[in-house]
């Protein structure tokens, strides 16, 4: 597909996008969401994120919320993505950054914050270049060398 003006080439499949300009503003389509949001370079690698885990790791889009709202530390904060099992359980999720933010041990510590809330066993940090992957395994974070297919995660 054709990158948008000044967005790279990411580390993830390239896909099909739908987009249209409205306004002046760029949006992309959210298969989650079901809806076009603004498209900033934090958005633009959480679309190839979903993408990725629909088709190239079978994770179904009906089980996949974006911006899920919680609680951390009597503040609202948001998960990027989260991936649920069949039963509705949090399994997976996902810290995007924009391509242009690099993955720094802060991002990292964001990321097992909001896990104390979210109690997922694989959690994914990426900003489209770079990601990383890893499983909490006995309260420690093991890295992973490749992302864990949805089908995996159901045998396991």
């Amino acid at each position: 597909m054709n990158n948008p003006v000044g967005y790279p080439q990411l580390n993830f499949p390239s896909s099909e996008f739908r987009m249209v300009e409205e306004g002046g503003l760029h949006k992309i389509f959210d298969p989650v969401r079901k809806k076009f949001v603004a498209l900033t370079p934090e958005e633009w690698v959480r679309q190839h994120v979903i993408d990725f885990l629909n088709k190239g790791k079978g994770y179904p889009l009906s089980l996949l919320m974006v911006e899920k709202e919680f609680t951390y530390n009597k503040l609202s904060k948001r998960a990027d993505v989260v991936a649920c099992s069949n039963t509705g359980a949090p399994i997976l999720m996902v810290e995007c950054k924009g391509f242009e933010i690099p993955i720094t041990q802060e991002v990292f510590d964001q990321a097992v914050r909001y896990n104390l809330v979210m109690q997922v066993k694989i959690l994914l940090i990426t900003n489209g270049i770079n990601i990383f992957c890893c499983s909490l395994e006995g309260g420690d974070y093991k890295a992973l060398a490749d992302i864990p297919s949805y089908k995996e995660l159901m045998e396991a």
